[in-house]
């Protein structure tokens, strides 16, 4: 966040709070309150861009969120998984070239 933030000061980024380990009430009252499984860890509005963040070796997709990148793809969003630091930051510096 402190990257991208220092690098493009004038765009918004923000986190989506939807992953973890909660109670099942905490759980329950989240749903309610509209949490969606599978929703991507950050989200920049003005480039319509979510980017979820794994570990560099080891993470995995769940298939929830398969599925909500092929939605957010199929009604013109981009996605970025990056898997690391490192990858994700260039990801979106290749993301921002191909933007031109």
């Amino acid at each position: 966040m402190n990257w991208f933030r220092e690098r493009f000061p004038d765009v918004l980024i923000f986190a989506i709070p939807n992953g973890g380990h909660r109670a099942i009430r905490t759980a329950q009252m989240l749903k309610m309150e509209g949490v969606v499984a599978g929703i991507p860890d950050l989200f920049v509005p003005a480039w319509t861009l979510w980017i979820e963040m794994k570990r560099a070796k080891g993470g995995r997709l769940s298939p929830e969120q398969k599925a909500m990148i092929a939605y957010l793809e199929g009604v013109g969003h981009d996605v970025i998984v990056g898997r690391g630091a490192a990858d994700a930051s260039s990801s979106i510096l290749d993301f921002v070239k191909e933007r031109g």
